[in-house]
């Protein structure tokens, strides 16, 4: 969260500092911003890893489903402040993104499982004859 704060806010700082400003502007814009998305995203994984975690005791195994309720809970947690149609949107879009990603991730891993899958090696043909000796002899 600090380092993607710090891009963006350092390109939003340079983008709106008057000329010969812009390294100054840039550089204020990071001290200012980038903490506070950094520590943004920092409560937003806490509560996500504590949702997570609790599923995962609760249902007893570990799948996806854990990580999209833990998704849409954590996006509703969050809105709580700006009442009740706004968290449950909140909800909803957060269970999205995370079906979404979970998806991805599951398409991929079965991609790539694919690619790993060993090759059957084609058996040597014996060049030994039933005597046990060579065939060219």
């Amino acid at each position: 969260g600090a380092i993607g704060g710090s891009v963006w806010h350092g390109v939003r700082g340079y983008r709106t500092s008057p000329r010969g400003q812009k390294f100054f502007g840039s550089l204020g814009a990071i001290k200012s911003r980038a903490p506070v998305l950094g520590g943004s995203f920092a409560v937003w994984g806490g509560l996500f890893s504590t949702f997570d975690c609790s599923f995962i005791a609760i249902r007893g195994k570990e799948d996806p489903w854990n990580s999209i309720f833990s998704g849409a809970i954590t996006g509703g947690v969050l809105a709580a402040r700006t009442g009740v149609k706004s968290s449950l949107q909140a909800a909803f879009f957060g269970g999205v993104i995370l079906a979404l990603i979970e998806g991805m991730m599951i398409g991929i891993n079965r991609w790539t499982a694919d690619a790993q899958k060993p090759v059957m090696s084609q058996v040597p043909t014996d060049p030994f004859n039933e005597k046990g000796r060579s065939k060219a002899f």
